[in-house]
């Protein structure tokens, strides 16, 4: 699959490049889960520089600089000393960069945590020394997003304030998952671009898979979602494991209740046998953030009034179908596994297609708010979808349906009427039904 999208990303990389090259070195920090694309954007934005690229894997430390100074000698063309510390090599890129322009790229950066931990102390004593001696583009990124957080943003990690500049690379747009369809699958119908956005979630790499692959029709992707072979059926559990470590089966048990439609947090604990669970609610939004509080729109920050819901699309569906069907997985039945995910995609992917129509709004910018709307008692009416302009005089009401024959008018209207009374009076609201042929 060819390279999509990432214009401003590679903007902002090229122009750090050039700052460091002309005025003195930068340091850029890329974050985003796993397979989101962040080493290929790092790549395509310094091709034809000279880049150094090391990577951090799980070895000894004295195996890691072996390799790391072969690549230096490759990349700058120099001979370079046997060293068995990182600081050591650090040092020496940084005195080669008083007089050589290149860019230093490290890769997951967070498992340095794994070898040797004072290795950030090192290049924030190393860094400090020499930033404004050299011209270095240094660049690392990693995708255990609260290590990374950690290492960057809390106040007692050495390296908190010296990036330059954070970016978190975010699932590809609902434009370009069209602009993959038209050029790889043209002729697609909706259904398969919202299967596209139910499967992968806009992840770049499982999007690359199901191209390279050919499986762009629903069953197709189906088929090739569920095999022996599939690099789909682990990937949830991989993901997350390396995020959570040892301590993930609670984790695991509360992400499969939001996933299967218990989203307050009496219903999850209800789910897991009536333990309490206020502590891993906490972590899991604000330190991982792979679940967030959904409130009803306009309702006060402190409202009890909360649902629960997983963040990460392809999440939801994994765990929907994958992690759920596990014991089908055990004793190889994926002709079942096919079956079950093939019956109930109409049914999982409503819910799916309002989720992708709030990220279309979010996408056109011409909102200062959206959310979903519902009464916490009463009748505990519900609107899908409302978006209030950025003019705040203007909002939308929206019931999400896959086909419009579901669809009923008068009782619509009469939930948009409350809304309008409780919330939105002086606004003027148009109310829609948007369906697959909306997408």
């Amino acid at each position: 699959m060819k390279f999509y999208n990432r214009i401003d990303e590679i903007t902002l990389l090229q122009r750090t490049k050039e700052q460091a090259y002309n005025e003195h070195s930068k340091f850029t920090v890329l974050t985003g889960r796993r397979r989101v694309g962040k080493t290929s954007l790092i790549l395509r934005a310094l091709e034809n520089e000279t880049v150094i690229y090391l990577f951090v894997s799980r070895k000894n430390e004295a195996d890691l600089c072996s390799g790391y100074t072969k690549e230096i000698e490759k990349q700058l063309g120099i001979f370079v000393p046997a060293m068995d510390k990182f600081s050591d090599i650090f040092r020496f890129l940084l005195e080669q960069g008083t007089k050589t322009k290149f860019s230093l790229v490290i890769d997951e950066f967070q498992e340095f945590i794994n070898i040797n931990e004072s290795i950030y102390s090192d290049i924030q004593n190393y860094w400090d020394r020499y930033r404004t001696k050299t011209y270095i583009n240094f660049v690392v990124s990693g995708s255990i997003y609260s290590l990374m957080t950690k290492i960057f943003q809390d106040k007692r990690e050495p390296l908190f304030g010296r990036a330059d500049a954070m970016l978190k690379i975010t699932p590809f747009t609902t434009t370009v998952l069209k602009e993959i369809l038209q050029d790889y699958h043209p002729g697609y119908t909706n259904d398969e671009l919202l299967a596209l956005y139910t499967f992968t979630g806009g992840i770049p790499k499982y999007i690359e898979l199901l191209v390279d692959n050919k499986v762009l029709t629903i069953p197709k992707m189906i088929r090739y979602i569920c095999q022996r072979e599939s690099p789909f059926i682990d990937e949830g559990r991989n993901l997350l494991i390396q995020e959570f470590g040892k301590k993930y089966g609670s984790y695991f048990s509360i992400l499969d209740a939001i996933s299967s439609g218990k989203n307050t947090q009496a219903e999850i604990e209800a789910f897991m046998g009536e333990k309490s669970i206020g502590g891993q609610l906490h972590k899991l939004e604000t330190v991982y953030e792979v679940i967030k509080k959904q409130r009803p729109i306009f309702a006060k920050e402190g409202t009890q009034t909360v649902r629960y819901e997983v963040t990460d699309n392809f999440l939801r569906f994994w765990f929907r179908y994958i992690e759920r069907n596990r014991s089908l997985i055990e004793i190889g039945n994926f002709e079942g596994l096919s079956k079950i995910m093939l019956d109930d995609y109409p049914t999982y992917s409503g819910k799916t297609l309002e989720l992708y129509f709030k990220q279309k709004m979010q996408e056109s910018f011409a909102y200062r708010a959206i959310g979903s709307w519902w009464e916490p008692k009463g009748n505990q009416n519900e609107i899908d979808i409302v978006g209030v302009y950025l003019d705040d005089k203007n909002a939308v009401a929206v019931e999400v349906k896959r086909q419009k024959k579901n669809f009923k008018p008068q009782l619509f209207e009469e939930k948009v009427k409350i809304l309008k009374t409780k919330e939105l009076n002086k606004h003027t609201v148009e109310s829609f039904c948007w369906d697959l042929a909306d997408m």
